[in-house]
This record gives structure tokens, sequence and C-alpha cells, in this order.
């Protein structure tokens, strides 16, 4: 199969051959590894028991998917990626905001995979044929993972499709295996020696419904529409493909996040995951944990990196998509090792997802709003301004940027970080909401209020008044061809 030569253009009718049940199989098939398991652990490690853990991971699940489904919907009308799409919204160079929340939300989530497969790819050999556990095993194994990832990134959106599509049956019946393979130690009792990491049961289990629950939905807000814009709106109806993304989010990230949940108890992991897991597991499970451990992690990770080769390919249009894949994979497999050699892994990760959540939902909001405001009706020619280096078009705005959009994601990340509570940094909004975090809730609310209060009055832009971008030149004007 040839390698995909799209970047972040405009997809051609004729090429969107793709349909709903393509997002359900690459949801699924990319989110059966380790890499999301692991997410299931969190609550765990806050000392909740299987109920508290179960109840706080579908509960912030499927309202994430709440939130999120409704941006696949962007991408099926505007036939590019979600950052390019947010141009419409944010202005054609401030959709660079989305870029790089794009790039920091798969870089990280990217390293978080390659880490737990490849930890746990080391203990299963260990176990199996002897292969010492110091640094270098590591660090092979690390390399091994970074590298099958890198291809099959390259290679792009219809080779992991097709990976996708065998992963997302294939690890399932490994995790079924899994299941009979620590049923006979499993317990429903949080794992002793653990506390409420927050001191109570229910600030605790929200801490786990954010981090956990509502964070996976969340990881995904500007990945979505790499595949969706593969869709054609011609023959699938906006329903279809809403609940085709709903459906996938809640299934692909429930199924591996319950069993990480199972699995902890069953081994007893409270400050570590898969070193427990690999413990634990019966001499005939290493095989298939092996096999998860290896797979999985190539899927959930090839997809992440194809997306961060996108986001970089739209930050610097001159790359190429390979070029700006072949970059983040470097970039990825560094942060592997600083993640297993420098970092306390549940403080990182714990941090990481807060964060980026009180960063990335006020944008997502924000691009629903102008979604719903705009009626879906895009201009393609115009969200790739930037693309060709040219000015003008309908999303100009005031030199490519829309203010009131950009002041709203500001306003909203602002206070979102001021609410966060994580076990590196915590907001001075904290005493104000009783020392529980709702940073996503303020986040969200903010930038979504603030946005709307900006933007009421002001007319919408309408593709169909098209103002031709101009090509630079000396002197050119920065004044909006189109004001919304």
């Amino acid at each position: 199969m040839p390698i995909e030569q799209r970047g972040v253009d405009t997809i051609p009718d004729e090429e969107r051959t793709s349909g709903p049940r393509d997002l359900v199989s690459i949801l699924l098939g990319s989110n059966l590894a380790l890499g999301v398991v692991i997410f299931g652990w969190l609550p765990v490690s806050f000392g909740l028991g299987f109920w508290g853990s179960v109840s706080s991971l579908v509960a912030g699940t499927l309202v994430g998917a709440v939130l999120t489904a409704p941006l696949a919907l962007v991408s099926l009308r505007s036939a590019t990626n979600l950052s390019t799409s947010s141009g419409a919204h944010f202005g054609v160079r401030g959709r660079l905001i989305g870029s790089v929340i794009g790039l920091l939300l798969s870089l990280g989530y990217t390293a978080l995979t390659l880490w737990v497969g490849g930890d746990a790819m080391v203990g299963c050999l260990h176990r199996l044929i002897g292969l010492p556990t110091g640094g270098a095993s590591y660090a092979l194994v690390y390399a091994v993972l970074a590298g099958a990832t890198a291809v099959g990134a390259v290679y792009g959106y219809r080779v992991l499709l097709r990976m996708s599509k065998v992963l997302s049956i294939g690890l399932t019946v490994l995790l079924a295996i899994g299941v009979i393979a620590y049923a006979h130690t499993f317990t429903t009792a949080p794992v002793p020696g653990t506390s409420y990491a927050l001191g109570g049961f229910w600030p605790t289990w929200l801490l786990a419904a954010v981090s956990a629950g509502l964070s996976g939905p969340i990881a995904f807000i500007t990945l979505l529409g790499d595949y969706s814009r593969y869709i054609s709106p011609r023959r699938h109806s906006p329903k279809k493909v809403f609940a085709a993304t709903y459906l996938g989010l809640v299934v692909g990230l429930l199924i591996p996040q319950l069993f990480g949940t199972f699995s902890a108890l069953a081994v007893g992991a409270g400050d570590d995951y898969a070193g427990p897991l690999v413990a634990g597991a019966p001499l005939w499970y290493l095989v298939f944990l092996l096999l998860n451990a290896s797979a999985g992690s190539v899927g959930n990770s090839g997809l992440m990196l194809y997306s961060m080769g996108l986001d970089l390919d739209a930050i610097l249009p001159r790359a190429t998509r390979t070029q700006a894949t072949y970059v983040v994979a470097a970039v990825s497999t560094a942060l592997v090792y600083a993640g297993h050699f420098l970092w306390q892994a549940q403080d990182a990760m714990t941090s990481f997802v807060l964060l980026m959540t009180a960063i990335g939902t006020p944008w997502a909001v924000i691009t629903v709003l102008g979604f719903l405001r705009c009626r879906g009706d895009y201009d393609p020619d115009s969200l790739q301004v930037y693309n060709r280096g040219t000015r003008g078009g309908v999303y100009w705005f005031t030199a490519g940027w829309n203010v009131q959009a950009t002041v709203a994601w500001a306003l909203g990340s602002a206070v979102g970080l001021l609410g966060v509570d994580t076990p590196l940094y915590q907001g001075p909004l904290l005493p104000h909401t009783g020392g529980i975090d709702v940073s996503f809730l303020l986040a969200a609310a903010v930038g979504g209020v603030v946005y709307f209060a900006l933007t009421a009055g002001r007319p919408r832009p309408v593709p169909t008044l098209r103002a031709a971008p101009s090509a630079p030149a000396a002197g050119a004007s920065d004044t909006p061809a189109e004001v919304g």
C-alpha cells in the first residue's frame, strides 16, 4: 500500500470512502492497548475500590464523550483535520492554538503508550526467556516499539484503519482471556496500603472521574477529524457519524479501562501497574500479555503519532506530513525514556492529563459552538490560506486571528488552570471549590460563555460570500475579508 500523500489539505470527495463503522473500528482497535488500560489503574492507585473506580470511569467517559463526539462533525463538513477546521472560528492563524494543543496531547499519550507497553514487554520477556531487566533492555524495547509505530504512522490513515480493524477483534479476545487469567485473585476491596488521594471518598472519586474517565474522550478533541474527514457527508448523515463516534469513544475507552481496574485490584497494583501486572500473571498468559503490549502499543501510538504529524505539518506548512511524522516520533521516543528513567509515573500522568484537560476543553467547546453558529457551512478554500502562505478569505478576521475566540479560549484556560489540583501543582481557586477539582467545568463554562457573549451580535462568516485569498505581496493589507 502506498504512503499517504495527504497532509492537512482538503480531501476530495472521491477519496472520502470511509464510513461510520470505520470510526467505531478505529476508536475501538486503537484503544485496546496498555497505554489506555493503565487509566483504569489510576482510580485504584488513588485508593478507590472496584465499584468506586468503575462508577468514576463510566461517569467521566459518558460525560466526556458527549462533549467530544460533536467534533467529528466538524471535519465531516470541512474535509480537513480539526485544527485546520478550527480556523473558521479562531482565524486561519489562530487555528495554530488547536495544532499546538493536539500536538501536546498526542505527544504525551504516545509517550505514555510506548512507555507502559515497553515496560510490560520487558517484564514478560524476563519471565519467559530471562531477558535482563536493566536499562539497556528497556532502551532496546522502546526503540523497537517506536520504530514500528513510526512506520505505521508514516504510511498513514489507510494502513492504520486496516490495523485497527484487526486489533479491535484480536485485542478484545486477549483482554477477555486476561479476565480469566486474573480472576482467581480478584477482589473488590481497595488495594491494601492505599488511602484516598484527596483524603475522602467523593473528592477522590471526582479526581478519578476527571483524570481517568473524562480525560479519555478529551484526548481525542483534535484527533477525531483525522478520521471523519475521510467520510463523505453526501453518503453518510451527521446523526450516524455522531452515533458512531460516541459509541466508539465509550466502548473503545471503557473496555480497556475497566480491564485495567479489574487487573489492578487482582494483582494489588498500588504504586505501579506494569510491574505487578506481569508479576501476577499466570505463566500461560504471558505470551498473550506480550502480544497485547506490543501490538496494542503500536496500534494506539501509531494513530497518535499520525495525528502529531498532521499537527506539526499544520504548524510548519513547508514540511511534508512524512517529515513531520519522523520528527515527532523522535521527540515522543525521548519522552518515553524520560518517563521511565526520570519521572514518578503516577504524578506525571495525573498532572499531564489534568493540565491538558483544563487547556483543551475550552478550545473544544468554542469549536463546537462555532460549528453550530456557522451551521456546519465551511469554505474549504479559505481554511487553507495559512497552508498556502497567502492572505484573505472568509476566515481572515484580524490579521488571521479571531480575537474574540482567542480571548475566550485564553480566559477559559486560565480559569481552568487556576482551579486544577494535581500532585505537582494546586490552583488558587481550589479553596473556593471545596478543595475539589472542577477545572474542566470552569474552563468549559468560562470559555463557552465568553465566546458566546463576544460573538452574539456579530455576523457569522458566510462561505457563499467568498473573498478570494490573495497572494503574498509587499504591503498587503491585514484588513479582514469578512468579519465573523
